[in-house]
């Protein structure tokens, strides 16, 4: 994986983010209501509260993010850690979307997908939220979720998550398929040069072909 390089890197964080936000929603949002305090750094969802750090911001009217530790609304530097930490991790791999103080929204940089990269990269256990207001959204992580949330899947979710990533995002699928499979502690092997057999409950082959010189997903089958 090349570390400087977007589409790489967002390979690499979407399979576990996806199922990390999945199980989120499950365990910890439970479609409810949701009340965000930042003088105290925490979310509520119903009566249940979690620490949050502050990742960034959508903005309707100027169409662009704007990342946290910018700190435009004086926030406590204590709701900017992660944020922060998220920053230094870019000039680190000169990776720029990530150094950027504020990119135009598109459909490759938008408030899901950076936060999923800032998740993804982080070296702690957190989902992410979107709280919508009048003209955008903040972007929250949230810490001390239940472990659940980070379970590892089986293969039936697996599959649709990949499924779902391959239609929706311009990706690596190599990069993708496996980052997701070691997240999720999953043994496999290299069959071929285009075939991984995947040991879950039930084995998972996943197929690739060469496109444009990248491994591109083609078909996935249980044995």
């Amino acid at each position: 994986m090349d570390k400087g390089n977007w589409q790489d890197v967002f390979s690499a964080c979407l399979g576990k983010m996806l199922a990390i936000q999945y199980a989120a929603d499950e365990w910890v949002i439970k479609d409810r209501d949701w009340n965000v305090d930042f003088s105290r750094g925490v979310i509520l969802f119903g009566s249940d509260e979690y620490p949050i750090q502050f990742i960034g911001s959508e903005s309707e009217i100027k169409n662009t993010w704007l990342w946290g530790w910018v700190n435009i609304n004086r926030l406590d530097k204590s709701l900017l850690t992660f944020g922060n930490k998220t920053r230094a991790l870019g000039k680190k791999w000169k990776l720029q979307p990530l150094i950027e103080e504020e990119i135009e929204l598109n459909d490759c940089f938008n408030g899901h997908n950076l936060s999923i990269v800032a998740c993804g990269l982080a070296d702690e256990k957190v989902c992410y939220y979107r709280c919508p207001y009048s003209g955008g959204a903040a972007f929250v992580a949230l810490s001390n979720v239940p472990e659940k949330v980070f379970a590892s899947v089986g293969v039936l979710r697996f599959t649709s998550i990949i499924m779902y990533c391959v239609e929706q995002y311009k990706i690596n699928g190599k990069i993708l398929v496996e980052s997701f499979l070691l997240w999720n502690n999953t043994p496999y092997r290299w069959e071929s040069d285009t075939q991984i057999i995947a040991h879950f409950e039930t084995d998972l082959v996943i197929t690739f072909e060469y496109i444009g010189g990248e491994l591109r997903i083609v078909s996935m089958k249980t044995l």
